[in-house]
């Protein structure tokens, strides 16, 4: 693989306020310019990056006080970002001096009482460099480990110190090897010395960034770190094993492990008078002889002291031989997470090398790929072998708070927010990346945990114009997504983010089961963006989806109760849905059931509350739908709940029903009560119809429900005169019976006996039909008298309203025949000045 190694001093995302140590090497084959600014997609320079050569103050600067409300307090010069160039130089000076302190540590606890002349000014520079590392570390900037945001605040940073490392590290910097001789070589002293053993955590964070580093090869960084683990436990093994001998007086140094040694011709009884070197050597000999249990006797323990030790070291000897086999074994297996991130990287790094993807992009991978693997711990393959019911509280107990607050779902029901909440996923997103561009169709729907976004408008010249802040308990791309029409804004991070989100699909299919609910999101969404889109067409846009959905809901309704689907009529109903609701052509559940016969749909609808007499846009109720279908059980259904049988120019339907000799149909009209003597355009009636055509059997049936023979129609020709020009002698018969029936029944029989014979009554209201309804009076229920003269008169004594001079129907026109009027219609009484 052949990579261009960077020439440039490497800045990466240090305005993101990554402390990723895994960043010092994700740059490295790429020419960067220092002050090199990341570009939007759109043209717009965002500062993303400071010269590293400067300290961090106020990175980001934004014209809302919510941005910069977290560096209020901070000046010029007061605190260090972790990735600051002269830093980072510090943090490589300082790990020099940890790696010494950390080897000679053990060396001067077992090999010195009390250091030379030269190696005790060593260890005060040494101690010196420390304390001025301990002062350093009340200004440096850290990442928050819940929230993953970079904390600048001096008072959080000197309290994280404060609690982790500082006690340790400034008893470190005492001058131990002063106070054991000031206090006259008390030997409890010298082990205060192994403190400053604590300082090996910066030598395990520097191999740390070296294994994610792609730029060294893995398993030449994890083999040097296992020696180097193996060499410090030996060594420091060695030291104490020399210590050991040394604590017994020196006439006694015989019944030591190195005083009783002797290898060939050589004795090691004074052995405190050979050189350094010598003695360290044998020691660490030993140590590694019995770390690895293959001496030979020649060096051994002699009195009880060293019988214990030993017995402790190689216990844990054997511990440090499973982790180095262990290690070994991760090596040949690559399966450590660390080894996947950089396989991973690798891989990008070649994908963007051959496609020659541009700066901006290759910063926006590289971030999320440390993200995805600093942030393993939302990582959803954590939670793969939970029970889905554990997982659905688990995300409950976190996301909760934030989806229920945004407004949103403002009224919406706990069920649905608990089923958002289980469908979403944890992301991270660095300062400068465009999440949704302007005009772009979106499929994610996304919540702000934490965090600062900006909504851009993009004008046609290209200018911008920041719309409005995304902070938490915000979202983003709802617009889009409800309405389905292009990405209004272009969504910018401003600061890192972590956000929730939901895939369109998914988010969809939970508006179909809560319709209610999505009702209420429309609505909210509709309120929320009156006062704050810039662009008014949006408002209609909203709108129009509103009703869309509306017509949409009610066509799901219809079709369930058409199709006689009672389980999702049920759950329809009790998600939101309006029973009520009509189709394009004005028709409701109960009317498409009542059509095909639907008896337990009809049921429930009419337990639901609805509309029996609700008439579609053709005048049919659903009283008549069912006669009409001739379903006798629904129409009997529906006449029990009081359901009217009302039908448009009554007396021109039943005239064409005759004529077209319907019987069955004409049969269960009638049995339902309608008004056989409903007269046509012509004032015929529907016997004047079944005699002219000799319709015996219709004749028959319209009597039998009390049709007159004395009604008169325009030429002032009756049904039995109609029966005579016809010249049925059966018809003639049949209508010559009902005559003499009907005389004998009214006596003083007029030309107006249908009247008597079948009274009409009307409800009279005081009132004009276009008043208000606030203060109206009670109408008066009456029977149609005569004349409309008798019907004013009758009206306002009733009513007392004597004023009262014109009768007006509901439309507002003026009545001027009581033949006029149909039975049950209201009317008003009105003065007729007025």
């Amino acid at each position: 693989m052949s990579l261009k190694k960077s020439t440039t001093f490497r800045i990466g995302n240090t305005a993101n306020g990554n402390h990723d140590d895994s960043s010092s090497g994700e740059d490295e084959y790429e020419v960067h310019d220092l002050r090199d600014r990341i570009k939007s997609s759109r043209g717009s320079r965002f500062n993303l990056i400071e010269n590293e050569f400067e300290l961090e103050v106020n990175r980001r600067r934004f014209s809302r006080q919510t941005v910069i409300s977290g560096l209020k307090d901070l000046s010029r010069g007061l605190v260090i970002h972790p990735d600051n160039r002269w830093y980072r130089a510090w943090e490589k000076f300082i790990l020099i001096w940890a790696i010494y302190s950390s080897f000679f540590t053990p060396m001067e606890f077992g090999f010195f009482r009390g250091l030379p002349r030269k190696l005790f000014f060593l260890d005060i520079a040494g101690q010196i460099a420390f304390l001025v590392d301990i002062i350093l570390q009340f200004f440096v900037a850290y990442r928050d480990s819940h929230s993953y945001k970079m904390v600048y605040k001096r008072t959080p940073i000197a309290i994280r110190y404060l609690k982790s490392h500082f006690i340790i590290d400034l008893l470190g910097c005492m001058p131990w090897d002063v106070i054991y001789k000031a206090v006259g070589r008390t030997e409890v002293v010298r082990y205060l010395l192994l403190i400053r053993l604590s300082r090996v955590r910066k030598v395990t964070a520097f191999f740390h960034r070296m294994e994610k580093d792609i730029r060294i090869n893995y398993l030449f960084t994890r083999i040097v770190k296992l020696i180097a683990v193996e060499l410090y436990c030996t060594h420091t093994a060695a030291c104490i094993f020399y210590y050991l001998a040394t604590t017994l007086p020196a006439e006694k140094e015989g019944y030591t492990w190195i005083g009783s040694l002797k290898l060939g011709d050589y004795s090691y009884s004074h052995f405190r008078e050979l050189d350094l070197w010598k003695r360290y050597t044998t020691s660490l000999y030993f140590a590694i002889v019995t770390m690895a249990t293959v001496g030979y006797g020649d060096i051994h323990a002699v009195n009880l002291r060293e019988m214990i030790f030993i017995m402790i070291y190689v216990s844990f000897d054997m511990i440090l031989g499973a982790y180095l086999i262990g290690n070994m074994t991760a090596l040949i297996v690559k399966g450590s997470k660390t080894v996947r991130y950089r396989d991973k990287m690798t891989d990008l790094i070649k994908y963007m090398n051959r496609n020659k993807l541009g700066r901006d992009i290759r910063n926006q991978i590289k971030g999320h790929l440390r993200l995805q693997y600093e942030s393993s711990y939302t990582d959803a393959s954590v939670l793969q072998d939970i029970p889905i019911s554990i997982r659905a509280k688990i995300s409950e107990s976190l996301y909760k708070s934030y989806v229920e607050n945004v407004p949103l779902f403002k009224g919406c029901s706990s069920e649905f927010i608990n089923q958002i909440v289980t469908k979403v996923h944890e992301e991270f997103f660095y300062p400068g990346e465009v999440i949704m561009e302007q005009g772009n169709v979106v499929d994610q729907l996304y919540f702000v945990c934490d965090g600062v976004l900006e909504e851009v408008g993009i004008g046609s010249d290209g200018s911008e114009e920041t719309v409005s802040l995304l902070e938490t308990n915000s979202l983003f791309g709802e617009i889009s997504i409800l309405c389905n029409i292009p990405q209004p804004y272009t969504v910018r991070v401003c600061e890192l983010c972590r956000l929730l989100r939901i895939d369109r699909q998914s988010f969809s299919n939970i508006l179909d089961i809560y319709f209610h609910d999505g009702r209420k999101i429309l609505t909210n969404l509709l309120e929320g963006k009156e006062s704050s889109l810039r662009v008014k067409q949006l408002e209609s846009d909203i709108t129009l989806h509103v009703e869309k959905q509306e017509a949409e809901l009610a066509l799901r309704v219809n079709s369930a109760a058409y199709h006689g689907d009672l389980y999702q009529l049920k759950g329809l109903v009790r998600a939101g849905a309006d029973p009520n609701k009509k189709d394009y052509d004005g028709r409701s559940p109960l009317n498409l059931a009542a059509s095909r016969g639907y008896e337990d749909i009809a049921l429930f609808l009419i337990q639901e509350g609805v509309d029996v007499n609700a008439a579609d846009n053709f005048g049919n109720t659903p009283l008549f739908e069912a006669i009409k279908g001739r379903h006798d059980r629904v129409a009997a259904l529906l006449s029990r709940e009081g359901a009217l049988l009302k039908i448009e120019n009554s007396g021109s339907f039943l005239c064409t029903l005759v004529a077209r000799g319907d019987t069955d149909f004409l049969r269960r009209l009638l049995s339902h009560g309608i008004d056989p003597n409903f007269k046509d355009y012509d004032h015929r009636t529907p016997l004047h119809i079944a005699a002219t055509h000799g319709l015996y059997l219709m004749a028959k049936l319209l009597l039998e429900a009390g049709a007159s023979v004395f009604s008169r129609d325009r030429w002032g020709n009756t049904p039995v005169d109609e029966g005579k020009m016809c010249g049925n002698k059966n018809m003639i018969r049949l209508l010559e019976e009902a005559k003499a029936a009907q005389l004998s029944k009214f006596p003083d029989c007029s030309q107006d006996v249908t009247d008597k014979m079948h009274p009409k009554k009307c409800t009279v209201f005081p009132f004009h039909p276009w008043a208000s309804k606030e203060g109206t009076k009670c109408g008066l229920v009456m029977w149609i008298p005569h004349s409309i003269e008798a019907l004013i008169k009758t009206a306002s004594k009733q009513l007392k309203f004597p004023h009262g001079s014109c009768i007006l129907s509901e439309d507002g026109g003026k009545i001027l025949e009581v033949d006029m009027i149909s039975d049950g219609q209201k009317l008003y009484l009105v003065n007729e000045t007025n």
